[in-house]
């Protein structure tokens, strides 16, 4: 790819500038522990809601969903639709009781309808996830995204620079410094993507007639046959809303922003904002992935699809800014998941170990582990180069690890017979099925797509918790069931449900419209 052109510099100079700025003046609060973890618990609806979007969109996703749509079609944006039934989803009947138990982890929420066996269990494999995947993994991919733009860059060296700014700048301003610059990175993300977009369909003559006669007809429909290798009906049907759940419900990651809210109305209000832009990826990250099969091909790698296409199409000042882009979606995820895997750290295990601990002093402590964790994700990173693929390392992962903990989270709001013992048991045997599952595939003893398989493991575990249940006959507590009540759910706004009817309406039209 050609040098990048002086007005680039100047684009990409101007937003980090501002994002020195923005941090420099959040950092200013000395946050205590709630500040740094939940920001005060006073986000708005546009704050979260734009949150949740950019801490999703990383740099994997800038380059993969085109990539993706390139090699083998729109399908892809199946996650991200689904994503938006998951979140209103949430946003109607997960929400309330979050904000209602007044929870400061997600996994508090296991031990209250459960024990605090079952906390623990959620909280360190959420860590596990949150550092060894969507930190390394979008450290890892940034720091390809900028070998491309910058041929003579290290590896390492550049994952080092990423998780040393990152770091630092979660570490001082904790989850405030992180929605705030995730609002200014997640308009970049947009007008980044809705130029290139533009510019692209432009080579079409903004025909969708002509979009359609250049590009093969299956890879404009998002269902896709059984027996597809890249994401058939069926894994779309039963798998991607497992996944979809774990990442958007129960990812401290992602819902730190829900718990954050002021109330009810900016929890659901932004879960709402981000539904809506979880649509857009379609249309301005996929379907340009598509177009350019006829633009550009003879690509050898689909990774190449998005840096070629902003060589060929981007004009001088647009590099710059879609490559802010980027780098704004790096640092969104990056700096969601260290803050979140601290807040973990810090109030699941060693709060409660230590409760005379004040609010000052578990602050200075999530700072530290804050930096310890960017380290530990930033010595992983390179690591993944020796994986086939990072797509293929995320999905994967997620696909056998997330199923068993959904079902139980899943159960202890519906099955109010289950306990404690039955539903640790249960996840436990979970993981041990999911783990054999996947070195037997592995070993090419079973041949079935990741997606069907998450499916297939969150109906086991379902099965075993119900076998676990009858033989061990472990009735929960009154309190325990308490804690899953509506009694203790947050008021919900009148217009919540109506408008949470009209975004699956819409959804469900989106994905009518490319079926």
């Amino acid at each position: 790819m050609g040098a990048l052109h002086t007005l680039d510099y100047v684009v990409l100079a101007v937003y980090f500038a501002i994002v020195i700025a923005v941090c420099v003046r959040v950092t200013r609060r000395s946050p205590d522990s709630d500040e740094l973890f939940l920001a005060g618990r006073t986000l708005g609806a546009g704050v979260v809601g734009l949150s949740l979007f950019a801490s999703n969109i990383s740099s994997t996703t800038l380059i993969g969903l085109p990539g993706a749509a390139w090699s083998s079609g729109i399908a892809v944006a199946n996650y991200e639709w689904m994503a938006a039934l998951v979140l209103v989803l949430t946003a109607v009947f997960v929400a309330p009781l979050l904000l209602g138990n007044r929870l400061t982890t997600i996994p508090e929420l296991l031990e209250r309808r459960f024990d605090a066996r079952m906390r623990k269990y959620l909280s360190a494999v959420s860590v596990f996830l949150s550092i060894v995947l969507d930190t390394a993994g979008s450290l890892f991919a940034g720091a390809l995204v900028l070998q491309v733009f910058f041929p003579g860059l290290p590896l390492g060296a550049t994952i080092a620079a990423l998780a040393l700014f990152a770091g630092v700048y979660t570490a001082a301003g904790g989850l405030r410094a992180v929605v705030y610059t995730d609002v200014l990175q997640s308009l970049v993300l947009l007008l980044g993507s809705l130029v290139l977009a533009v510019l692209v369909f432009a080579e079409f003559d903004y025909s969708w007639a002509a979009v359609k006669a250049a590009v093969p007809t299956d890879h404009l429909s998002l269902i896709r046959p059984l027996d597809d290798p890249d994401l058939p009906w069926l894994g779309t049907l039963v798998g991607l809303p497992v996944l979809g759940f774990y990442y958007w419900t129960m990812n401290q990651y992602v819902s730190q922003r829900l718990l954050g809210a002021r109330d009810m109305r900016a929890a659901g209000g932004g879960a709402m904002l981000a539904a809506g832009l979880k649509l857009l990826p379609l249309f301005l990250m996929v379907l340009p992935g598509a177009m350019a099969i006829a633009l550009l091909p003879d690509l050898e790698r689909a990774d190449e699809v998005f840096p070629r296409l902003l060589a060929e199409y981007a004009p001088a000042g647009v590099v710059g800014l879609v490559l802010a882009g980027l780098l704004a979606a790096i640092m969104s995820s990056v700096d969601s998941a260290l803050n979140s895997a601290s807040t973990l750290l810090t109030v699941d295990f060693i709060q409660p170990r230590r409760p005379g601990l004040d609010t000052r002093a578990l602050a200075r402590l999530g700072r530290v582990l804050t930096l310890a964790l960017m380290l530990l994700a930033a010595l992983w990173a390179p690591m993944i180069d020796r994986f086939p693929g990072l797509f293929s390392y995320l999905q994967q992962a997620f696909a056998y690890v997330t199923p068993p903990l959904v079902a139980v989270f899943v159960l202890g709001f519906l099955d109010r017979r289950l306990g404690a013992r039955a539903a640790f048991r249960a996840a436990l045997c979970g993981h041990a099925l999911s783990a054999a599952w996947f070195v037997a595939t592995q070993l090419g003893w079973l041949q079935v797509h990741f997606t069907i398989v998450a499916g297939l493991l969150f109906a086991a575990t379902i099965a075993m918790a119900w076998g676990w249940r009858a033989v061990l006959d472990d009735a929960p507590a009154p309190a325990a069931l308490a804690a899953v009540a509506q009694a203790r759910a947050a008021p919900s706004p009148r217009w919540l449900r109506p408008l949470a009817t009209a975004m699956v309406a819409l959804t469900l039209a989106v994905v009518f419209a490319f079926r």
